[in-house]
């Protein structure tokens, strides 16, 4: 398997966050990571791309640890939409979806027809193309967060890693994301997503992973891990499973 965590633990200023995980992610899924806050699902995701190092234990990438590969190379596989971004000052927006090909360009940048052509495509996809004149500064946190996420996409990698992409966005824009998303993990892309909303992981997602307090307690799809008893483990939480009148997939309701 491609992407995997052995013995890992990472975390923060010599506190440890996540716990001597062993966990293989399969590929070609849509995966949701799910868990309390806190319990280390961002933390794990950083540190699959680089970002945080592993305490002890090992990221592996095809078997080998992640920090043997260059940069560039890595760039090439792994793309990720962090939970937060800066706001860039005087950035457009085609410009900075454009800087999601730099692993692709030469010595001085350049970007060729392809790239154009790819940025331009990402930008169409996630509604972001009427906006590219306009700078990134200038937009609301939903519309930056799309274009956050057009320029992930440009980078045009296997693999993506996205820390809470529904962030900001309205209930149109998060249900036409994970859409999306469900699209290019069809045509082949491993997708790698943290989400909070269960019943939005239960849905669109076909692995899902549960963890808590740094730990791995439940992984596999949303009918063997939706449950009453998990719910109650891991949130603490009384709710039944019924499935959804629409995609009939697990749904879970809340008791009083």
């Amino acid at each position: 398997m491609s992407l995997s965590a052995h013995k890992l633990s990472v975390g923060y200023h010599g506190q440890t966050i996540v716990k001597e995980m062993d966990l293989t992610l399969p590929d070609g899924k849509f995966i949701a990571l799910l868990g309390p806050n806190g319990c280390g699902k961002s933390t794990l995701l950083k540190c699959f791309a680089r970002i945080l190092p592993a305490m002890s234990g090992e990221a592996r990438w095809q078997g080998k640890n992640l920090h043997h590969y260059p940069s560039k190379q890595l760039s090439k596989e792994l793309a990720l939409l962090p939970q937060t971004q800066p706001i860039p000052e005087g950035i457009k927006v085609k410009d900075l979806v454009a800087y999601g090909r730099s692993p692709y360009t030469g010595f001085w940048g350049k970007l060729s027809q392809q790239d154009h052509q790819i940025v331009e495509q990402m930008m169409q996809q996630t509604g972001t193309f009427e906006l590219k004149e306009k700078l990134v500064s200038e937009l609301s946190g939903g519309q930056r967060q799309r274009v956050w996420l057009a320029m992930v996409l440009a980078q045009d990698t296997p693999y993506l890693l996205l820390d809470e992409p529904t962030t900001y966005m309205d209930i149109n824009h998060q249900v036409e994301l994970m859409h999306q998303l469900q699209i290019l993990n069809q045509q082949g892309k491993t997708i790698i997503t943290v989400l909070h909303d269960i019943n939005q992981a239960a849905r669109y997602c076909d692995h899902l992973v549960v963890m808590k307090s740094g730990e791995l307690k439940y992984q596999g799809s949303p009918e063997e891990v939706l449950t009453s008893a998990m719910l109650q483990d891991v949130f603490s939480l009384q709710a039944q499973i019924h499935r959804d009148p629409v995609s009939n997939t697990p749904m879970c309701v809340v008791e009083d």
